[in-house]
């Protein structure tokens, strides 16, 4: 296993990490539990972009940019959902 495999797996780790504190912090039953789940979660988002600009230095991660057109599109689908 080389290094790029292994940014790889710690990389998708640490995004299943971060769903994870977001539902917590999105269920927390009471304000106390909120703030844990809050901080873990602003923390691993930390982690992963850490991870994520060390891979995209290197090479080994870098979006492709969205053409114009499709982002436009999104913008009036999603604008038109929602209701006045």
């Amino acid at each position: 296993m080389d290094d790029k495999c292994l940014m790889e797996g710690l990389l998708l780790l640490e995004k299943g990490v971060c769903d994870l504190y977001m539902h917590g912090t999105i269920e927390s039953p009471s304000g106390n539990v909120h703030r844990v789940f809050d901080s873990a979660l602003k923390e691993s988002l930390g982690i992963q972009d850490n991870i994520y600009s060390s891979m995209e230095k290197r090479g080994w991660y870098s979006p492709e940019q969205a053409e114009q057109t499709k982002v436009e599109s999104v913008k009036t689908k999603f604008s038109t959902a929602v209701p006045a």
